[in-house]
């Protein structure tokens, strides 16, 4: 099964996207997206892939609770870009986010979600992530 992952590792970003409403609460405001070449995966991390296709989006967020795990995430229009798949969502059939904490350290660590995308490219998660250590620094949620 091809997955796209909901990069938004906002650290690198220029834009202010990111905010703490809380010490341990995050929140990304914006899903955008990912521009690769077809067929190349240009990795985030060594635990996260970009997947082989351009890919963008009309918009999301994502938030994440690092005490409770309370996971949320939104993304409105996702869809293939420069293939003959282009405008739709093609042959993904579902979303993975992943809360990267320390990203590019000896202890990163990646925790997965998962969410089905309908015909428009939308996707919705609600739940929990387990697992998050106590030091969840240097994050993204991909």
């Amino acid at each position: 099964m091809k997955k796209v992952y909901v990069i938004l590792c906002l650290r690198l970003a220029a834009s202010a996207s990111f905010a703490e409403d809380a010490p341990h609460v995050v929140r990304w405001q914006n899903i955008v997206g990912v521009i690769t070449a077809q067929g190349v995966d240009n990795p985030v991390s060594e635990n996260i892939h970009s997947g082989t296709f351009a890919w963008s989006t009309r918009g999301g967020f994502a938030s994440v609770d690092l005490t409770s795990g309370v996971a949320r995430f939104h993304v409105e229009g996702l869809v293939i870009n420069g293939t003959s798949f282009s405008g739709t969502p093609g042959p993904v059939p579902a979303v993975t986010g992943t809360l990267v904490c320390n990203a590019g350290t000896n202890s990163e660590v990646a925790l997965n979600t998962a969410a089905a995308l309908d015909e428009r490219g939308n996707a919705q998660f609600s739940s929990h992530i387990s697992n998050i250590p106590a030091n969840c620094g240097n994050r993204c949620f991909c």
